[in-house]
């Protein structure tokens, strides 16, 4: 189902001939004004220069010069990250694409300014490198909040309409680099976001605020229903290996449609569903975030909340290119980066009731 905005009104036009009265009337004026009181000002009068507008000027100096103006996400620089990651092929596990796209990504959160770690392991025999940021705003114990999305793309257009292409890989511009792209671009910005509020009073709200944010770009997720393989095997890995179990996690997942329809995933924390529809109806993105529930999915999220942990799953499943060779980049837009993008700081900035229940 296609959601489209009403188009806007047209603002009328005004009638010609009042117009026009209204014009000589003022010309007439004018012309009585200047033939009282001659051309110059008066010696008392100070005349309106350049240095003395009508409409006055702000003042500089009202902001510090050297308070950084935080960065806003940038939705054509994350688009044009997905479209890097697709000039690199299809990045199926073990390949050179795979390789480079994992150490590409190590190169943009360090560029970034991020704690990197990777986690070299295997599940079930088959390798797994999970590569996670790490941003630490408090040195006390506070919400821990981990934003996930998986890197590799599959191995098999197994539901390519051409049964002769069901064998090729799939590109995966949606499913994989969208989300890649949108976790990046928050690596660049929320940084300035955070730190321009501080620990979060210049916001109004009274929820508890992150104070440690994990950006988890999760390996080997898509090659379940292939011989050998299975769903979620870099997600399994990372949660069978956490010492600690985090406050919170959102994993994002083929959110670059251009018709973007974001519905409630059954099985997520209803509290965090909630909180981020809300801050996507304030930024203006309800035709995007659908308050209606949706498919029952078994994604990246699955282990976490099998463990205990509150988590969702964002994710437009009625994408007709799913598991196909036409996941490509006309496929997907700038647009719906942004509001994935936009919502997740919204949410971040704003806090969240899930860390009172999370934590003792």
């Amino acid at each position: 189902m296609h959601y489209f905005k009403p188009h806007q009104n047209l603002k009328k036009q005004p009638n010609s001939v009042v117009s026009l009265l209204f014009l000589t009337s003022t010309l007439l004026l004018l012309f009585l004004s200047f033939s009282l009181t001659g051309c110059r000002p008066d010696a008392n009068q100070r005349p309106e220069t350049a240095e003395s507008p009508i409409i006055p000027s702000l003042t500089l100096t009202s902001v510090p010069t050297d308070t950084p103006i935080p960065e806003v996400f940038n939705s054509e620089r994350a688009f044009s990250d997905v479209a890097y990651q697709l000039s690199l092929g299809a990045r199926t596990v073990g390949s050179p694409a795979h390789e480079k796209v994992g150490d590409w990504i190590i190169a943009e959160l360090n560029k970034a300014g991020w704690q990197v770690e990777t986690q070299n392991s295997t599940f079930q025999g088959k390798p797994v490198r999970n590569i996670i940021g790490k941003l630490t705003l408090s040195s006390k114990a506070s919400p821990w909040v981990i934003l996930g999305a998986h890197y590799d793309s599959r191995l098999l257009a197994d539901h390519d309409p051409d049964i002769q292409k069901r064998t090729q890989p799939v590109l995966g511009a949606n499913d994989g680099a969208s989300g890649v792209a949108v976790l990046l671009e928050l690596a660049r910005t929320i940084p300035g976001q955070l730190e321009a509020v501080g620990t979060g009073t210049a916001i109004p709200s009274n929820m508890p605020h992150a104070g440690s944010i994990w950006l988890l770009f999760i390996d080997n997720e898509d090659n379940g229903n292939i011989p050998g393989w299975d769903w979620l095997m870099g997600s399994r890995a990372f949660v069978n290996n956490l010492n600690q179990k985090p406050d919170a996690v959102i994993i994002i997942d083929m959110i670059g449609d251009k018709d973007l329809n974001i519905k409630y995933e059954t099985n997520s924390n209803p509290i965090m569903n909630q909180e981020i529809w809300s801050q996507a109806a304030k930024l203006g993105y309800s035709q995007e975030f659908l308050e209606r529930p949706g498919f029952s999915m078994i994604d990246d999220h699955t282990p976490f909340l099998e463990a205990g942990i509150p988590a969702v799953d964002l994710i437009d499943f009625d994408y007709p290119y799913y598991h196909t060779t036409a996941d490509t980049i006309d496929k997907i837009n700038a647009h719906s980066l942004k509001v994935i993008g936009d919502t997740l700081t919204a949410w971040l900035l704003n806090g969240s009731a899930i860390f009172k229940t999370s934590r003792p």
